[in-house]
């Protein structure tokens, strides 16, 4: 089927690698227990979108681009780290505001609106060029290399790699919010938040002192 080959080890090697924790799953759990499945499910659908540019720019080459310019990776790279590091500190402002209301129980922060929270977890995904690359490695291993419709066979394994994706990430936001943000403790919330937005500015520098290999 136009040149797609271990099609079965595919699916089970990209399942594996949607399920390992990451900092997409770790900002779909942070909205999530902060304010309940329908952010949870924004973020997934967000970071889902986000995956589809990367799709569509490596069937297009432009990941092969930006793989062999250091130039090209360089902007893109301190970029994707300057929003990172953005998130970050927005959530960790978040925290503050909710610690800061801990007196009074009843009042909590405004809540992120989804379409905010869908744009974040799509810029986060776009602006990571490590993500491109990762497409440009791992699919093209299950494409033959005499294949009449490489692009098409990239595009169909794409769209399975990320439907099984937003699927489990759908799944982890509604278990995320079932337990965490069941406890209906919004300091408990606020503070996942807050190592969430710790972990993002972290990942933001640590993606900005990368090296392109």
């Amino acid at each position: 089927m136009l040149g797609i080959h271990d099609f079965g080890l595919f699916v089970i090697a990209g399942l594996l690698l949607n399920i390992t924790p990451g900092p997409d799953l770790m900002y779909i759990v942070g909205r999530s227990a902060a304010q309940g499945v329908k952010a949870g499910a924004a973020a997934a659908l967000g970071i889902g979108a986000g995956c589809f540019v990367h799709i569509a720019a490596a069937a297009l080459g432009l990941s092969a681009i930006l793989a062999a310019s250091a130039t090209a990776f360089a902007i893109v790279k301190m970029i994707g780290a300057a929003y990172l590091v953005y998130v970050g500190i927005s959530l960790l402002w978040s925290l503050r505001a909710r610690v800061g209301q801990s007196a009074q129980a009843d009042r909590t922060a405004p809540p992120t609106p989804l379409r905010s929270i869908f744009t974040q977890g799509f810029l986060t995904n776009v602006l990571n060029p490590k993500v491109a690359l990762f497409f440009l490695a791992f699919v093209p291993q299950f494409i033959d290399v005499h294949a009449p419709a490489k692009m098409l066979a990239f595009l169909l394994l794409g769209l399975v790699f990320n439907t099984n994706g937003t699927l489990w990430n759908l799944f982890v936001a509604w278990f995320a919010a079932r337990t965490i943000g069941g406890l209906k403790s919004t300091r408990l919330a606020a503070w996942l938040n807050g190592c969430v937005g710790a972990l993002f500015v972290y990942l933001g520098i640590k993606l900005a002192l990368a090296r392109h290999a």
